[in-house]
């Protein structure tokens, strides 16, 4: 096993890490290596659960600078944009509950992410499809996404990168690495971006800055510790809460154009996202290795936000009114991971073990004023016109103060019975606790579960293994149901099989699997409540079943692509169907070509593809004929051209949306907004 901490040089980048973990500089859509499910470095092929991952070449090429952009172009998840700063994830079907930081990590507060996560500061992004039930102390059958931060090399590099694109768009990257020593036993890296652009929705803006400082040292030959923070403002004006209604009272469907926005033109959407991390890593020899990470994260929001409820006449245009409201307050996370992995030889065979331990604590308050200015009729299209006057914000009253704790133990043992079959059995061992109040409802419990995990694979030739994994499912809620109780914990498991195939020493990954996950007391968006200003849900029993198929990789020389394809279908225990507003079908493919006759060229092109949604608006017409909104099958295109004129100096081209395709973003919610138009941005980029 190679030690974490060796430097290795990739291409011209010289990069920490084994070498077959890190991305960056190889210019590849594919890793060989992932700890993301089980701590241990294992191929893609030998982990018995859906990966895929998003490498920094792919990032590059296709402008994927923020998480939403970057998720759609991956395998099985759909984002679920429903307001401009406040998204959802969904993957098989169910919502995608944590993000995690280098492995770590809480899941989110609400289970929403608000905020556009910048990407400059990641060398890659893993995917791990179904539950996540070894090394998650709680989530759910869907995916959990693993951002994997940049570190610095040995030798003295950087980068430097300007974009201009429409709607005014404007960024600048910058990325250094410096050895503090001769030797680069001692080194730093500093990350920074900036974007400032306009959007297409009207009055709509953001601008955001990224800070990312890192320092690595060898403490001698088998240790190596490391500290850094990350900082991340991102600010927006004129951003959706809530977005736009969908349906006349006639229960015919409203068309806006794109543009269309119901926000206000004084309405702010401000996240400051902080990090403080630090790592120790230490060789103790034989192949054992051991790990201990802390990270302590300070999230600050501060909004003054505009919602339009109700539903418009065709004709008169009257049923549309207003609701405002500000909120800020923070949320504050720590999070510890130690864990120890390594061989153990019994029988005369080798096997693999790895455990650990991992406690987070996540303390959150929210402050909110409710003005006068909710319930004024709007008529006409003021709506739509952003002038509606700014009230006077204020006293604000403390409207959530909650704690709440996940403390797990995990271990698995990788068993070798025969040079072709691995076994992995293991699990965790989870209390999850929680304290507090929540907009005058008691959020408080205390619960342990045993989540046990089991998983195979069988070698079938030499780069193809057959495999599959058992996993259990436990997730506490914080949504509140219609009578303002806080909703039971999501219970259930996910099971999956297939096969993976390995070639060109893991620079081409690709599988085959079907999978079933089941899935109790499910949060489903109810309605907005305009008293207290909460979103109210009910819950459901569903199983989510499918198949899928992923690629990633270079399949011919020159020619590197990932994609794949998820077909599913989602039913509660009756047998009729749920969650209609998932699409069930899915596909993404993006693909970049490299002439060999001219190799400072290189053209791409990514499609995203879903199937038709619908939601129930749990609303009538004046005939009491039930109102559905439908957004039907459609797919986005996008295309790159990047051309090197030297080893430093480089331009890329890339172009969003091609058709122009118009399309609903969500039917998470009963109101939604329009995706993007056709769009466009230039890039200079230079190395040195």
């Amino acid at each position: 096993m190679t030690n974490d901490t060796d430097p290795q040089t990739r291409g011209d980048v010289v990069v920490t890490g084994t070498r077959d973990e890190a991305s960056e500089g190889t210019g590849d859509y594919a890793t060989a290596t992932s700890r993301t499910a089980t701590r241990l470095g294992l191929s893609q092929k030998d982990t018995p659960q859906s990966i895929s991952v998003v490498t920094r070449t792919q990032i590059d090429d296709f402008r994927l600078t923020d998480v939403n952009t970057l998720l759609q172009t991956t395998t099985g998840v759909n984002v679920q944009a429903v307001e401009t700063d406040r998204s959802y994830y969904s993957a098989r079907g169910f919502e995608i509950s944590n993000f995690q930081l280098d492995g770590i990590g809480l899941p989110f507060a609400f289970n929403v992410q608000s905020g556009a996560l910048d990407t400059a500061t990641y060398d890659r992004v893993e995917v791990l499809r179904g539950a996540n039930g070894l090394l998650s102390s709680t989530g759910n059958p869907s995916a959990t996404i693993n951002f994997v931060r940049k570190r610095p090399g040995t030798q003295f590099a950087g980068s430097a990168s300007a974009l201009y694109g429409s709607f005014d768009q404007k960024r600048i990257d910058g990325d250094l690495t410096v050895p503090v020593t001769a030797n680069g036993r001692v080194r730093a890296r500093l990350v920074g971006a900036y974007l400032d652009s306009d959007g297409y929705l009207d009055r709509y803006s953001v601008k955001r800055s990224i800070l990312y400082g890192i320092t690595e040292a060898d403490l001698g030959a088998n240790t190596t510790v490391a500290v850094g923070y990350q900082r991340q403002d991102h600010r927006t004006r004129g951003g959706l809460w809530g977005a736009l209604p969908l349906y006349y009272t006639d229960g015919s469907p409203t068309n806006y154009a794109r543009s269309t926005s119901t926000s206000a033109d004084w309405t702010r959407w401000n996240v400051l996202d902080q990090q403080i991390f630090g790592d120790v890593t230490h060789d103790f020899g034989n192949g054992w290795n051991g790990k201990i990470s802390v990270m302590r994260r300070a999230i600050d929001e501060d909004e003054e936000l505009f919602y339009v409820y109700g539903a418009p006449d065709r004709t008169t245009g009257l049923g549309l009114f207003s609701y405002v409201g500000a909120f800020n307050g923070p949320t504050r996370e720590l999070t510890t991971d130690a864990y120890l992995s390594g061989p153990l030889t019994v029988f005369g065979r080798k096997h693999d073990v790895v455990f650990g331990v991992n406690r987070g604590v996540s303390l959150l308050k929210q402050y909110s004023s409710y003005p006068a200015g909710t319930g004024i009729s709007l008529s006409g299209n003021t709506a739509f016109e952003g002038q509606f006057p700014k009230p006077s914000f204020g006293p604000f009253t403390l409207s959530a103060d909650t704690k709440n704790v996940r403390e797990s133990v995990y271990g698995l043992i990788r068993l070798n019975p025969a040079d072709a079959l691995k076994v992995m059995v293991g699990g965790n061992v989870t209390r999850a606790v929680a304290r507090g109040v929540s907009y005058g409802v008691a959020n408080s419990f205390e619960r342990t579960r045993v989540l046990p995990f089991a998983g195979a694979t069988l070698a079938l030739s030499q780069q193809v293994n057959a495999y599959v994994s058992y996993a259990t499912i436990f997730n506490p809620q914080r949504e509140l149901d219609a009578n303002f109780r806080t909703l039971d914990p999501i219970e259930g498991d996910n099971i999956e099989a297939g096969v993976k195939g390995e070639w060109f020493a893991g620079r081409l990954n690709a599988s085959a699997s079907v999978f079933r996950a089941r899935q109790n007391n499910t949060a489903e968006s109810l309605r907005f409540d305009t008293v207290s200003g909460q979103q109210l849900y009910t819950t459901i029993d569903a199983k989510s079943e499918g198949v899928e198929f992923d690629v990633g990789g270079q399949v011919l020389p020159g020619l590197q692509l990932t994609g794949g394809y998820t077909a599913l279908r989602i039913r509660n225990p009756a047998g009729a169907s749920v969650r209609t507003y998932v699409p069930r079908n899915t596909g993404r493919l993006n693909a970049v070509w490299t002439p060999e006759a001219l190799p400072a060229l290189k053209l791409g092109a990514a499609l995203q593809y879903q199937s038709r949604i619908t939601r129930d608006q749990q609303s009538t017409t004046p005939a009491g004929a039930p109102i559905f909104t439908t957004q039907g099958a459609y797919a986005t295109v996008d295309a790159m051209a990047r051309y090197d004129f030297s080893d430093a100096v480089s331009v890329t081209a890339n172009v969003r949306n091609i058709t122009n395709a118009k399309y609903l973003t969500s039917l998470f919610w009963a109101q939604s907004f329009y995706g993007a138009p056709r769009a466009g941005t230039v890039t200079l980029g230079l190395k040195f």
